[in-house]
């Protein structure tokens, strides 16, 4: 079973939330919010109200919270095929993408050669 630090840095890192923004939030350094998460410093029922509300979660779902269970949640969905996506795409629409990363490639080859020359201009060829 998780500890409550676990559950806190499990939830905010699902939020991508860094613990910058959490010690920023709560009026803390990044290293006292980091002691929070490692169990370094004894959590008061306030802080983690606090953080809860950061989290935007309630205290009771943070205290319970399984993330396993979280992500199952996902793949289990009635119909679901194991929370892969399926994305209809129509012929034309690859080849525009196709078209647009043949652009790319040209724009960056052109950049390239641009860059190789001035270096020849400089340094000569080796």
């Amino acid at each position: 079973m998780k500890t409550i630090e676990e559950k806190i840095r499990s939830v905010r890192e699902m939020k991508n939330f860094t613990q910058e923004y959490m010690a920023e939030r709560l009026g803390i350094t990044q290293a006292g919010y980091s002691k929070i998460e490692s169990g370094g410093t004894k959590l008061s029922y306030s802080k983690l109200a606090d953080i809860s509300k950061i989290l935007e979660v309630e205290v009771e779902e943070l205290l319970a919270f399984d993330s396993q269970k979280y992500f199952n949640s996902f793949n289990n969905v009635k119909g679901s095929n194991n929370g892969s996506v399926t994305i209809k795409v129509e012929d034309g629409d690859i080849k525009a993408l196709y078209e647009d990363k043949i652009r790319l490639l040209e724009k960056l080859l052109d950049i390239t050669e641009k860059e190789l020359n001035e270096y020849r201009s400089r340094y000569g060829n080796l």
